[in-house]
């Protein structure tokens, strides 16, 4: 089973779900785990009866809200082993990421837009730790200049984080926020209308961290779903 995590204060709930979306209907099983502080999954992913702490299905994909650690899940499932090919984690805050053993994941993504508090909060998350956290950038930004990376790169020299070479872009607004909108009142995922530069992006994530999935399959679905 491979740990993903999806690391920062900027909200990437819909990504990841969209994310693994993608992933299910390449026949994999795959786990959200909603660790956030607003843990908005209750809020957008329909479940019939909610509790402090559930795991519900949402378009094929398991989706587990309100646990602080692996094991509260295992007990939650009666298991101790789980059977996902994939996890999905998502963080923001230093607790969940602390008690969650980030540090174990295969892959981590720090996501961010380039505000200050995105900025400023995210890396408080991964701490000034002298064990630097190798992490992938996801950068939401209007205009992707090569100065906002710079700033970031100075932002984060005290903290424990060493950066991919990698980096991930991501358009802050051409339409998507509209399309996720609609997906969140319409109760269901349709990729159709996001922008070209959005779905450029699952891609790259997806060859990330499934490589063993032929990119011309996830391009059919992008128009299909």
């Amino acid at each position: 089973m491979k740990k993903i995590g999806f690391i920062g204060a900027y909200d990437k709930t819909d990504l990841i779900i969209y994310i693994a979306k993608l992933l299910v209907e390449n026949g994999l099983k795959v786990m959200v785990i909603d660790a956030t502080t607003l843990q908005k999954t209750r809020y957008t992913v329909p479940c019939i009866t909610p509790s402090k702490s559930y795991i519900t299905t949402y378009e094929d994909i398991d989706i587990a809200i309100g646990f602080e650690t692996l094991q509260e899940i295992r007990n939650y499932m009666q298991t101790q082993e789980f059977d996902y090919d994939i996890m999905l984690l998502d963080i923001d805050n230093r607790e969940t990421f602390e008690s969650l053993e980030m540090y174990t994941s295969d892959k981590n993504y720090f996501v961010t837009g380039f505000d200050n508090y995105s900025l400023k909060k995210g890396l408080e998350i991964v701490g000034k730790s002298t064990e630097k956290l190798l992490m992938t950038k996801i950068l939401f930004s209007r205009h992707m200049e090569k100065e906002e990376n710079e700033y970031l790169n100075f932002l984060s020299f005290y903290y424990g984080v060493k950066w991919g070479k990698e980096k991930i872009y991501f358009p802050f607004e051409v339409g998507d926020n509209s399309v996720i909108i609609e997906n969140q009142r319409s109760a269901r995922i349709s990729f159709k209308e996001l922008s070209p530069e959005y779905k450029e992006g699952m891609l790259e994530i997806i060859s990330q961290i499934a490589p063993e999935i032929r990119l011309s399959d996830i391009k059919k679905m992008l128009k299909n779903i």
